[in-house]
């Protein structure tokens, strides 16, 4: 009877610890993150387009996949004036399984073979973690398609050398009040241009860069506004006025001296060794541009003999504080007819996660697509600011003609080649 009470203790004991080994392991497999849904042993061939002339970010993924798919070769092929060139791609006989594309493109004639080859990555049979990724960069097309995904996203900001804040004793700006007075306390301190920036052409100018921002908070919750500046309706150049004004305002406090900033010759690799000569606080760029600097320490002997701590923060020129202007930069599409369409899925389905994105971002140098912006010490400052100021102009349906009418306005405001009346009675009339 004792024999029977000890077996049955020993028994019960046992389904208890086998109960705990099995949910320690079913633990263990939740926290390992991508599983292998096909058979592991499939071979196949996977090609990735894009414009890039390299992407070792990309590669290391491929890499990390092969982990799991040792027989999928994977590759990326770099197409020559993507842009133009990847709908007649897409319809030949080496048509690739996944490529690079753009929201832009949507709508437009010239690109619609891009759109028409991507599959609908929002069919929840493709298992793809969108949730991982920020709401207003994930972008549906009018039927409620989602024929690309972003891999990174774009935006607008400046370059600060954390080192001179500390040095002189100063706090990075957070809004407009403080910024100008900021500049004031740099100026006082010997400081020629406390910011600077590219002046030499429209794009990405540091006028755009300051103001662009600006103007989508005053536009973006005003369909009516949306409307007339996307039909360059002639009107709609009042629009433009509040961040038309701003930027007067914005060099007439002296943040900017133009004459300082006149010896940049482009918004890549002048502005960041620029910057990396130690003696500014404060330098305007995209996050483009930030995807640069880490390459460009060693070729700046400035910095190498100096170096400094940096981080991009947004650019605070509203009263209340900065708006987070969230662009997609690279998405990326699925060829539905791809010959090795589940496998291709496959690989989207691995990359679409947090680790994996930000893994991907971190080593092109680009803010991450998803909603933690706080592992990348370089682009925390926007992962903190309030939800009401992140504003995506493609959610709320800025067309990219309307933003090249705002582009072209604010720089001859900023050079002073026109006045505002004169910038707003012209919208709709500008042309690159």
């Amino acid at each position: 009877m004792i024999m029977k009470k000890l077996t049955a203790v020993f028994l019960a004991l046992m389904m208890i610890l086998g109960a705990v080994a099995c949910g320690s392991v079913k633990q263990e497999e939740a926290s390992e993150g991508f599983k292998p849904s096909l058979d592991t042993s499939l071979s196949c061939h996977i090609n990735v387009a894009g414009g890039y002339d390299n992407f070792e970010a990309l590669e290391a993924e491929f890499d990390r996949f092969n982990e799991y798919y040792p027989n999928v070769e994977l590759k990326f092929t770099k197409i020559d004036d993507y842009n133009n060139m990847i709908g007649t791609v897409l319809n030949g006989n080496d048509a690739p399984d996944i490529y690079v594309n753009y929201s832009w493109m949507y709508g437009r004639d010239q690109y619609k073979s891009s759109i028409d080859h991507a599959e609908d990555l929002s069919d929840p049979a493709l298992g793809l973690d969108l949730d991982c990724i920020r709401s207003n960069i994930v972008l549906k097309t009018d039927d409620g398609k989602l024929p690309m995904v972003p891999m990174f996203s774009n935006t607008y900001g400046m370059l600060v050398n954390n080192s001179l804040f500390e040095k002189e004793g100063l706090s990075v700006p957070t809004t407009y009040q403080e910024l100008v007075a900021v500049c004031d306390a740099f100026r006082e301190k010997g400081y020629e241009s406390p910011m600077m920036g590219f002046s030499k052409e429209e794009t990405t100018s540091l006028f755009s860069l300051t103001s662009y921002p600006y103007f989508c908070g005053t536009v973006a919750n005003d369909a009516e506004a949306v409307e007339k500046l996307n039909a360059m309706d002639p009107a709609a150049g009042e629009y433009m006025r509040p961040a038309l004004e701003k930027i007067v305002q914005f060099l007439n406090d002296g943040c900017v001296d133009l004459e300082v900033c006149a010896g940049i010759e482009n918004n890549y690799d002048a502005v960041i060794l620029r910057f990396f000569e130690g003696d500014v606080p404060m330098m305007t760029g995209s996050g483009d541009t930030v995807s640069g600097t880490e390459k460009r320490e060693s070729r700046s002997e400035a910095f190498i003999a100096s170096p400094f701590t940096y981080t991009f923060v947004p650019i605070p020129m509203s009263d209340d504080g900065a708006n987070f202007l969230d662009m997609p930069n690279l998405q990326f599409s699925v060829n539905k007819d791809s010959r090795n369409l589940d496998m291709a899925n496959e690989f989207m389905r691995f990359l679409i996660t947090s680790t994996e994105l930000n893994e991907m971002a971190r080593k092109k140098g680009l803010m991450s697509s998803t909603k933690d912006l706080s592992f990348n010490s370089m682009f925390a400052a926007f992962g903190a600011v309030p939800e009401s100021r992140i504003l995506s102009p493609e959610e709320f349906g800025l067309t990219d003609d309307a933003v090249i009418q705002f582009r072209l306005a604010v720089y001859g405001v900023g050079t002073g080649a026109m006045t505002v009346d004169e910038a707003v009675s012209g919208y709709g009339t500008y042309t690159k």
